[in-house]
């Protein structure tokens, strides 16, 4: 099964990079410099590192209009332009426990599993053998918090 994984769009954060503390305080937002491991960034799908600066956001992911709409903290890189995408898990999903949330083209879930990231996979390919989901949501299961966007290739 051929799959791809993408990186948020740095767009929508873009008017963000270089707002003062305040400034994001009003948009419920925190700037954060990165101070040793467990900082996974979402634009560049990566571990960002010690002294860089990130921004912690509240992120709707799942934006259909269904009982399943989320949104959760993450982090973003202040500066990220680029977004990562690639037919293979990327390291910083990798290695971490994932919650993978298989969703219908309308948003509704219609399975889920929770596997080390190494081992992620044989539950993609199984996700994906149901055709009734159309994209799958990974999510970092011990914060909870989405990770990325999962589709067919």
């Amino acid at each position: 099964m051929n799959y791809t994984v993408h990186g948020l769009s740095p767009d929508p954060f873009a008017p963000l990079y270089g707002l003062t503390d305040d400034e994001l305080a009003k948009r419920r937002a925190r700037r954060v410099v990165v101070d040793g491991p467990g900082f996974p960034e979402r634009v560049e799908l990566r571990d960002a590192e010690p002294g860089e600066t990130l921004l912690l956001v509240n992120f709707e992911h799942q934006s259909a209009d269904t009982p399943y709409r989320s949104s959760h903290a993450i982090y973003v890189r202040e500066g990220a332009a680029e977004a990562w995408s690639g037919d293979l898990l990327p390291e910083v999903m990798r290695k971490r426990l994932l919650s993978l949330r298989g969703f219908s083209a309308d948003g509704m879930m219609v399975d889920a599993d929770v596997v080390e990231g190494r081992e992620a996979e044989p539950v993609i390919e199984r996700l994906f053998a149901d055709p009734a989901v159309a994209y799958i949501h990974a999510h970092y299961a011990r914060p909870g918090c989405y990770a990325a966007r999962i589709d067919r290739s």
